[in-house]
């Protein structure tokens, strides 16, 4: 990615969480990047492109901050609490991406567009979340009768529900903290249903 998609596209995620998905405007874009609008369209195509780049954009962030987080040789299962729990933190780089990535993923049901970005964006994270817990329950540190896939299912969607209300205001950052550590416990310690 060269040094200008890179500017629009940190740009379009600013924008994004300041004014919505239906707020951005190509203008607005160009303005906020310092560019012409013409050069948004010779990079991203159209409004389409330039969305489907941009929720690529938030998930790469993402990544690299909660790796950043995390130090080499970290067990699996402090890794996933590490990964999940990151996306709770008060910097002003998770506050964008994350209200960033809540208004391109509400904007998708209604914007078909977004539609199967989001989908493979979250495939991929719940993935993640998948391996890991799978590798810890091989290493012992999770109970054996887990599935990792429904379990890296419920605490994702349960991460972006607290970073929704967290973000809103309606959750102290340190009450979701809290209930995410909690959930986090329960789902990977839990007792099979009987």
């Amino acid at each position: 990615m060269s040094e200008r998609q890179r500017l629009i596209l940190s740009a379009a995620v600013r924008v994004i969480a300041r004014d919505g998905v239906r707020g951005l405007r190509m203008e607005d874009l160009a303005a906020e990047a310092g560019v012409s609008t013409a050069l948004i369209y010779y990079h991203f195509k159209n409004r389409a492109g330039l969305l489907h780049r941009t929720l690529e954009y938030v998930s790469e962030r993402a990544g690299r901050y909660t790796d950043e987080a995390i130090a080499p040789g970290t067990d699996p299962r402090t890794h996933v609490e590490l990964l999940l729990l990151h996306e709770l933190q008060d910097t002003p780089a998770i506050r964008e991406n994350s209200t960033a990535w809540g208004e391109l993923r509400a904007s998708a049901t209604f914007d078909p567009v977004l539609r199967e970005p989001v989908r493979t964006a979250t495939a991929e994270w719940v993935g993640d979340i998948s391996g890991l817990i799978d590798q810890a329950m091989i290493e012992g540190q999770v109970a054996p009768h887990v599935s990792p896939e429904g379990a890296a299912e419920r605490l994702t969607s349960l991460v972006e529900g607290l970073s929704e209300r967290w973000l809103s205001g309606t959750l102290m950052l340190d009450r979701a903290q809290s209930l995410l550590r909690d959930a986090i416990a329960l789902e990977l310690d839990r007792a099979p249903r009987r």
